[in-house]
């Protein structure tokens, strides 16, 4: 089945785009007629018990946009880094000549209890999840403006960013303030018709292997393990299932959302 071409001759910024939901959107928008800027830290993580992304990933990521017969400039550039990402951005636009949709995706996770969190992991978490969703909207959002014709910024939270999870109090903490960003950026923004939602998936099957987190809701499956249940009789969600939403709602079919929380959750939220 051909997808629909709701972005022909538009671009998409994507970050984390190496592997797991930011090659996903990276991918989706590609099919759906989307140039494609992405960028990845390709980077180990010090409190992270999952391997980081690598340069393969993100060259694989390459390879699969432009399958599709699409354009994409790919580099490496960390979020935490402004001015990196600020450089790889301009690249990109200077490039493919313009900017459409931001998805600030890039964020890592780890498992702990909360006054057992480390102060590295806090700190690491901070920067990744949330200051670095910050510097992706400090550096795009003033090219929208000045190109004038509206647009579309998605951050990736999570049900943690509308939940108490347990095991996750550095995660939950960024993934609740980009919720408030967005909110605020959606109020800043809306008289540029650009709008700003924040999409907020459950368990997505991305390559992170939560070895840290695991043991612990099975440990204490009898008193916090329930909030992790879903509604649906699924156990976890594919990337591209994620990307479907975003495109969704950062399509023309979607204009009238901004400041949103779209879940895509299995039903997590409501239990």
């Amino acid at each position: 089945m051909t997808s629909p071409q709701r972005f022909e001759n538009k671009v998409v910024f994507v970050t984390g785009a190496a592997r797991g939901q930011g090659r996903a959107e990276a991918v989706r928008f590609a099919s759906e007629g989307a140039d494609v800027i992405a960028i990845d830290a390709c980077t180990e993580f010090a409190s992270t018990p999952y391997p980081g992304a690598t340069r393969d990933d993100l060259a694989e990521t390459v390879r699969l946009v432009e399958s599709t017969g699409r354009r994409i400039v790919a580099a490496t550039a960390d979020v935490r880094d402004f001015d990196g990402l600020s450089r790889a951005l301009a690249d990109g636009i200077d490039r493919l000549g313009r900017l459409d949709v931001v998805i600030a995706n890039a964020g890592i996770c780890s498992g702990a209890l909360s006054w057992e969190i480390t102060a590295e992991q806090w700190q690491e978490t901070v920067d990744v999840n949330l200051t670095g969703t910050f510097h992706t909207a400090k550096a795009a959002i003033p090219y929208l403006i000045e190109q004038g014709e509206g647009g579309a910024v998605v951050f990736t939270s999570s049900v943690s960013g509308l939940k108490g999870t347990p095991f996750t109090g550095h995660y939950v903490a960024t993934k609740h303030g980009i919720t408030g960003l967005a909110k605020t950026m959606a109020n800043e923004l809306g008289e540029h018709r650009i709008r700003v939602n924040t999409v907020h998936p459950a368990g997505v099957d991305t390559g992170m292997k939560m070895r840290d987190l695991h043991p612990l809701i099975t440990k204490y499956a009898s008193t916090l393990g329930s909030i992790y249940q879903n509604t649906l009789p699924y156990t976890i969600t594919q990337p591209e299932d994620v990307a479907a939403v975003v495109a969704w709602v950062c399509s023309d079919e979607a204009k009238y959302i901004t400041g949103a929380q779209i879940p895509v959750d299995l039903g997590n939220l409501i239990r």
